[in-house]
């Protein structure tokens, strides 16, 4: 067994609707997403953007659509309060072996869950409640299968610079990061009194932008 290798897999912006989140994003950073899919068994789709080589943005909202799931949607998107308007809500990062990731952890997240959407096929960690673990700086845990959505995807003339975190638990989250081999553009704050923050600086068309 190889060392593990973790980084930035993508961002994920909640939205009240597919439509309302890809207009947000647009706006913001000038440039167009393309459809994704949909998630049956979360009763979600999503649209998205590419900005690295192996990194992207995804737009996910509940799908009106599809039959609602029997269980919480993933990224609480069940709580209006969250999907009242469009919002960078947190982060997934890619491993290499999820189950021996899944070990180190510092909270529960939830059951490794096998998902797919089209020829698409991984694992990610799923919190059954449909939470965001340690407010959404806590990325949930992905491993893909074969094809990532990237390779499919159109350049966009965007580029994560850098995702900037804030919370009280940085210092056990970088402890973590660390000793699962994380390596990408990410900084940990810690953040005072409590409070929670996520933001992302992308290189636009238009310039460097702060989502």
């Amino acid at each position: 067994m190889g060392p593990l290798i973790s980084t930035i897999d993508h961002l994920v912006v909640t939205a009240p609707s597919r439509a309302l989140g890809v207009e947000y994003v647009s706006d913001r950073l000038g440039v167009k997403l393309v459809e994704g899919g949909v998630h049956p068994r979360m009763g979600t789709h999503n649209s998205l953007l590419r900005l690295n080589d192996h990194i992207y943005l995804e737009v996910i909202a509940i799908d009106p659509d599809s039959d609602p799931p029997t269980h919480p949607r993933w990224f609480e998107l069940d709580q209006d309060a969250n999907a009242a308007q469009p919002r960078l809500a947190t982060w997934i990062c890619r491993t290499s072996d999820i189950r021996q990731v899944v070990q180190q952890m510092p909270h529960d997240p939830g059951p490794i869950t096998p998902m797919s959407r089209g020829s698409l096929e991984w694992l990610i960690t799923i919190p059954q409640d449909g939470s965001l673990a340690m407010e959404g700086a806590a990325p949930s845990m992905i491993e893909w299968k074969d094809q990532h959505p990237v390779d499919s995807m159109p350049a966009s003339g965007c580029e994560l610079r850098s995702l900037e975190l804030n919370h009280s638990a940085a210092s056990l989250l970088r402890n973590w990061l660390q000793g699962i081999g994380f390596r990408g553009p990410l900084k940990i704050n810690d953040g005072s009194g409590g409070t929670f923050g996520i933001s992302a600086e992308i290189e636009t068309p238009k310039g460097i932008v702060r989502l």
